[in-house]
């Protein structure tokens, strides 16, 4: 059959091919690559049913720092549509909501309001995406203040 729409057709298939392309942790930035390592590590400690808070501490070396990516970790699971999927830690692939959770994260680190506003615009309204932007906005203070 003949290919009537040419480099369309060949740019569609390219661009459906690399969705099939898992995500890795090493293609997020070091502040990402940081929250999304924190999100799996309280992932485990809910699963066993313990307080994460020291074990965060003890690895970021900062008790605000810990706290404040406990309470981001808070937003989110309060207004995610459903429970967020989250890899195992020592998994180099993202699965799509952290990788929606870092590039979201990663907008706010570079101050791209409208980056954060259209990875999350899909899963929550304005007012709770205010709320997680400011949260997000803590935890980097934090981080590099």
């Amino acid at each position: 059959m003949k290919d009537r729409h040419g480099g369309e057709t060949r740019g569609a298939a390219g661009w459906i091919a690399r969705l099939h392309v898992p995500a890795t942790v090493n293609d997020l930035s070091p502040i990402a690559q940081r929250f999304i390592f924190r999100l799996r590590v309280v992932a485990v400690y809910r699963k066993a049913g313990r307080d994460p808070l020291a074990e965060l501490t003890s690895r970021v070396g900062s008790i605000t720092v810990a706290v404040k990516s406990l309470q981001l970790f808070e937003s989110m699971a309060h207004v995610w549509p459903e429970p967020v999927h989250v890899q195992r830690c020592c998994c180099q692939i993202l699965s799509h909501d952290e990788l929606t959770i870092a590039r979201a994260l990663e907008a706010i680190a570079e101050n791209n309001v409208d980056g954060f506003d259209a990875q999350l615009a899909d899963l929550m309204p304005s007012d709770t995406r205010k709320t997680i932007a400011n949260a997000a906005g803590e935890l980097i203070v934090a981080e590099f203040g």
